[in-house]
């Protein structure tokens, strides 16, 4: 007996929903960071499901593309964290628009 894929795709909408929630309400970089990729994962989710009602694997080889691309997103996030909490002892949003100049 097997869950039906319907449960993975309601699931993977609760996990956006509150990825989408936290990145528009939080103010710490990392919290929104680890929002972001809930999200990620849970566009992970739903393409694993409907490869699965779909019975093919197109799905499972894009959703490993996307996990690529998020571990290249932590490595160039987390860098730029790290250089705004050395800069500003502060990982707060608000700090990042003083970056610029």
């Amino acid at each position: 007996m097997s869950v039906p894929a319907g449960y993975y795709l309601v699931l993977a909408a609760a996990l956006f929903s509150i990825g989408l929630v936290g990145v528009l309400i939080r103010r710490n970089l990392i919290v929104m960071f680890m929002c972001v990729e809930l999200m990620l994962n849970s566009v992970n989710l739903t393409l694993t499901a409907f490869a699965r009602i779909r019975g093919d694997i197109d799905g499972q080889i894009l959703s490993f593309f996307v996990m690529v691309v998020a571990a290249a997103e932590v490595t160039v996030g987390l860098a730029l964290i790290i250089n705004l909490f050395r800069l500003r002892a502060s990982v707060s949003a608000d700090d990042v628009h003083s970056l610029r100049s």
